[in-house]
């Protein structure tokens, strides 16, 4: 168990990195946006490059922070039920999540995504605008890395989950952060109710 949690904790490390970096990209798309808004009011007109330009680094941005999201927990959720249910019950559904849709769904993105971007690449795709970017396989390289990470990271939650439904209560205080059981109190809840 403890195997899996370093495994866990590997992919992990992977993921935030290349989220931490790409979290950066944020710093180029302000800065388009505002050159783009100045020049349209000031300048009288607005420039296609900068618009596309604007849309690759928004998707780059997102595709490239998806499994970092994950990993820390800071996805779309329906609190209201997820925050009333046992630290147990969550890392089940976590578990079910990642095995039937995260994981199956991120396959196959990566399967026809890998087309997808070799086409682009092989026919040196450009934008269908007269002035727009060239290299078009470059943006549309990142959807499949992005689902790739994403996979990672489903992967990576998945094993935490595990060891803290099945594994040594030793180790649920370091795999449980996932599910919201970091506290001592609830960790001791639950080995109690585990007991029963």
């Amino acid at each position: 168990m403890e195997a899996l949690l370093k495994l866990s904790d590997g992919i992990d490390a992977i993921v935030s990195r290349v989220g931490k970096w790409a979290a950066l990209l944020a710093i180029p798309l302000m800065l388009t946006i505002v050159y783009d808004v100045i020049q349209r009011k000031f300048g009288g007109q607005g420039s296609i490059k900068l618009q596309e330009l604007e849309w690759h680094l928004h998707t780059g941005l997102f595709m490239l922070c998806f499994g970092f999201g994950y990993i820390r927990d800071s996805h779309v959720r329906i609190e209201l039920i997820r925050d009333n249910l046992r630290p147990r019950t969550r890392a089940i559904i976590e578990m079910i999540g990642a095995i039937l849709c995260i994981l199956p769904f991120c396959g196959l993105v990566l399967y026809f995504g890998y087309d997808f971007v070799l086409r682009s690449f092989e026919n040196n795709e450009v934008s269908a605008a007269t002035t727009g970017l060239t290299h078009r396989w470059i943006i549309k390289s990142t959807i499949p890395i992005g689902f790739g990470l994403l996979a990672m990271a489903g992967l990576s939650v998945f094993l935490k989950c595990y060891v803290f439904v099945f594994g040594p209560t030793n180790l649920r205080n370091h795999a449980g952060h996932y599910v919201g059981a970091t506290h001592h109190a609830d960790l001791g809840n639950e080995a109690a109710r585990l007991k029963d």
